[in-house]
């Protein structure tokens, strides 16, 4: 069973643009490998509605993906431990 994802993750661009790059890519090639990516569109560093951990801009990336249920919790797990990730969403789309 595939399901239809939406994920919307915000990096801290303080880690430097570089270390921003890696972690677009990082994340990309796990959703071509582990998923079907469907599309990444990166919104650029732009102003949080409100401090996150003191911090008030954030490097914002949206991806459509497909894959089976058990894979956004992985997705989820490794959001959560990744430095430089300030916050993430991921959604089911209604078919």
């Amino acid at each position: 069973m595939v399901n239809k994802y939406e994920t919307i993750f915000i990096i801290n661009p303080e880690v430097g643009e570089e270390n921003v790059k890696a972690l677009v890519e990082k994340f990309k090639n796990m959703l071509e490998t582990s998923a079907q990516l469907e599309s990444i569109d990166e919104w650029g560093k732009r102003r949080l509605a409100y401090p996150i951990n003191y911090k008030n801009d954030g490097y914002y990336v949206l991806a459509n993906f497909s894959s089976s249920p058990d894979f956004p919790h992985e997705l989820d797990r490794i959001f959560k431990i990744t430095d430089g990730i300030i916050k993430h969403i991921i959604i089911k789309k209604d078919k």
